[in-house]
């Protein structure tokens, strides 16, 4: 072996030492560098070894070294810290779209991120809201796929919910929403004109050499006033609601809706109303239900009858 590419080789491996056996708490001394590399079938010499720490540090890495008995060197920074690995591995985890097998092998390349030693802390265990990982194989390129018809302005074609019939919409943007992927597309041909589609629910997902369509309809649309207006992303017909609240329900209207609607405090001074629109679907019933009383819809009169024809009867079924 040439001695340059013989010196590449040593470096790369002794990088590679660097990043899974050490971090602050698992120091190396050079004696336990050199016999770690001669495990590998590379000698060194010791006087070598501080050279090449020394192309290392000049190349960027954070090689540090403490003194004194014990001491030794150790990665002291990487491109993630622990505690940035830890949320990434907790949301993998709790993602209910990706398998298992995908999560397994997402977060053993989160491992090779940092030591040997720290990776044994990213064996965590997260169960979100009782919801069971899905089944799909092929979320990922479905993401892949929707991703690269949005960055080029194609069209895209899919099956939906199991169906034989194929989809062809325009593609303009991806949602996380109550922990599932939408794609956000736009329908000239069907109104509203914008439709959302969950991902993991896709298949056979293809980019067509087509340009989408509704440019200028996106030009001005609102993505989180969408968002907000769909409870648990489920359609209905959209109305201008009113809700008349109780005043410690201020800050729950504020996350459910943001900034933008206009609170109008009663004269009781225990109240508040706001309007705010809203696509009606029995998701957002059960929303309302949900405040025991603390939020009545006061307007419109056709959202007042579906929420008493709903709660009716479910009265009957449980009398």
């Amino acid at each position: 072996m040439p001695k340059q590419e013989g010196q590449k080789t040593k470096l790369l491996a002794l990088l590679h030492i660097f990043e899974q056996k050490t971090d602050e708490n698992h120091l190396l001394n050079v004696p336990q560098l050199v016999q770690l590399l001669e495990n590998q079938g590379i000698l060194a010499e010791r006087k070598s070894i501080y050279s090449d720490i020394d192309t290392l540090r000049s190349l960027g890495y954070d090689i540090q070294l403490q003194r004194g008995r014990g001491g030794g060197y150790w990665m002291a920074s990487r491109a993630f810290e622990l505690s940035e690995l830890k949320l990434l591995v907790d949301a993998v985890q709790s993602s209910s779209v990706i398998s298992a097998r995908t999560s397994k092998r997402i977060i053993h390349k989160l491992e090779a991120l940092c030591s040997d030693y720290e990776g044994t802390q990213l064996q965590r265990h997260v169960y979100v809201d009782g919801r069971p990982k899905t089944d799909s194989q092929t979320l990922l390129y479905s993401i892949d796929a929707l991703h690269t018809a949005i960055n080029r302005g194609c069209l895209v074609q899919f099956r939906y919910k199991g169906s034989s019939a194929v989809r062809t919409v325009s593609p303009w943007q991806l949602a996380w929403e109550n922990g599932c992927y939408y794609l956000i597309a736009y329908q000239d041909e069907k109104a509203p004109p914008v439709r959302h589609y969950r991902v993991d629910r896709m298949s056979g997902v293809l980019v067509l050499d087509e340009p989408r369509r509704g440019k200028e309809f996106f030009r001005t649309f609102d993505l989180p006033a969408y968002l907000r207006k769909h409870f648990n992303m489920f359609g209905g017909t959209e109305y201008r609601v009113t809700l008349r609240c109780s005043a410690d329900l201020e800050s729950a209207m504020r996350d459910r809706f943001g900034k933008a609607p206009v609170f109008v405090p009663e004269e009781d001074g225990t109240h508040f109303h706001f309007d705010v629109p809203v696509c009606v679907s029995p998701q957002f019933y059960g929303w309302v239900c949900g405040f025991d009383g603390k939020v009545e819809v006061t307007a419109p009169a056709e959202v007042r009858k579906g929420l008493r024809e709903m709660a009716q009867k479910l009265a009957a079924l449980h009398a």
